[in-house]
């Protein structure tokens, strides 16, 4: 059975069987039977995290729920849905989430389990909001897990490793509007004189860049409030040549919904051809702006195999193995050119430079790194948790042995 390739197309899966239960009976009798699994979500993880020579296990065939508790300000979801297609619908009900990805496209539960993030100096990352977990343990019984329950910060962002979610619970905010502008015009100096500052200046703030020359690129600013004139003598930019210029992205200018500004693109359209790969590094504030001048000293190796930097900012969480776990981050990810080999030896560079002032790498794309203990002082107690939820250790694989259960 071939179960295909990931979004990127830079991984073949190679599980013995692909199943989609249509009911959450019919997935515990896949989970007790198999002997070794792992859930899979949108497929847009670039590293090894989802791969098995077991069973895949794809939850986009559950039974739809939307749920919404008006009192508690919370929406039950199913956890193969996707963020594009829950949103508008708490829209037209008045509510909202706090933050949404770049991409719109990827499923709740793949997106908690990873660390996956916005952007925003106060946003933490999309696994913050979870209230409750319902999911399927190895042994095939349902378990509910909720804040405040021993155990519940190492179980949300899990990398899939205590079991199979089917049920998602999500704090949610009064639905709200916003602007989004491009401004260019600014200098790689200005950027490291004033990181705080520019980063700041909205609810959501990024950066896309490269890292030859002088020319910052492309500030994207998301508001809730009226958009600047003006940034440093930046001016908005319209629509730029920043891999969304072609009616694929968000719209600019114009207020709009929540929804349809905090992602770059638009759920309608594939984001890009996937023809890509992704590594990713969330540096402690303290040290981003030694990490960008570490990064800037390599520009010209860079430079050849990519197509885009992406600076973002994410705060501080108490989830275990978050990537802004009890730390402010700057989120430095890079898109690069379907250049396998040369990219590879490009990672470890970079990982040369930002690992040693404690960036943690996200889950789901490509790093090198395997020492994790000093970056997640909670890992001893996240595997204590794995091997009480799965003491065969049917949900792993070789990726998580690699990383954590060495």
């Amino acid at each position: 059975m071939d179960a295909g390739r990931n979004w990127g197309r830079n991984l073949e899966y190679s599980a013995r069987e692909l199943h989609r239960p249509e009911s959450v009976a019919a997935l515990q009798a896949i989970v007790r039977a198999s002997r070794g699994l792992r859930p899979l979500g949108s497929r847009h993880s670039f590293s090894a995290i989802a791969d098995t020579r077991g069973d895949l296990v794809e939850t986009s065939a559950l039974p739809r729920l939307v749920e919404l508790d008006e009192e508690r300000r919370t929406v039950a979801v199913t956890g193969g849905l996707r963020y594009g297609e829950l949103a508008p619908e708490l829209d037209a009900r008045g509510w909202a989430l706090a933050n949404l990805a770049s991409l719109p496209h990827i499923s709740i539960a793949g997106s908690i389990a990873t660390g996956t993030h916005g952007s925003g100096v106060a946003q933490p990352s999309l696994a913050a909001p979870v209230a409750a977990l319902e999911l399927v343990r190895a042994d095939g019984e349902l378990a509910r897990i909720e804040r405040g329950d021993p155990g519940f910060e190492g179980a949300v962002v899990s990398l899939g490793a205590l079991g199979v979610v089917t049920r998602v619970e999500l704090d949610l905010v009064p639905a709200f509007r916003m602007r989004q502008q491009h401004y260019q015009g600014l200098s790689w100096d200005q950027l490291l004189e004033h990181l705080d500052e520019l980063m700041a200046l909205a609810y959501s703030v990024g950066v896309f860049t490269r890292w030859t020359g002088e020319d910052l690129g492309t500030l994207w600013v998301k508001s809730t409030e009226p958009l600047p004139d003006e940034v440093l003598g930046a001016r908005p930019a319209g629509v730029v040549a920043s891999r969304v210029d072609d009616g694929r992205g968000t719209e600019l200018g114009a207020e709009g919904p929540w929804h349809e500004r905090l992602p770059h693109f638009r759920l309608g359209f594939t984001p890009s051809n996937g023809d890509e790969l992704q590594s990713e590094f969330m540096v402690p504030r303290a040290h981003a702006v030694e990490a960008l001048e570490g990064l800037r000293r390599i520009a010209e190796r860079i430079e050849p195999h990519l197509h885009a930097t992406e600076l973002r900012t994410v705060a501080a969480e108490g989830l275990w193995l978050s990537s802004s776990f009890e730390a402010d981050v700057l989120s430095i990810g890079f898109t690069w050119k379907h250049h396998p080999v040369e990219v590879d030896r490009l990672i470890r560079e970079v990982e040369e430079i930002v690992l040693p002032l404690g960036a943690r790498p996200h889950w789901g794309k490509l790093d090198h790194a395997t020492e994790l203990d000093r970056l997640y002082p909670r890992l001893d107690d996240f595997r204590a948790l794995a091997d009480e939820w799965d003491p065969r250790g049917k949900l792993r694989n070789d990726y998580l042995d690699r990383k954590l259960f060495r």
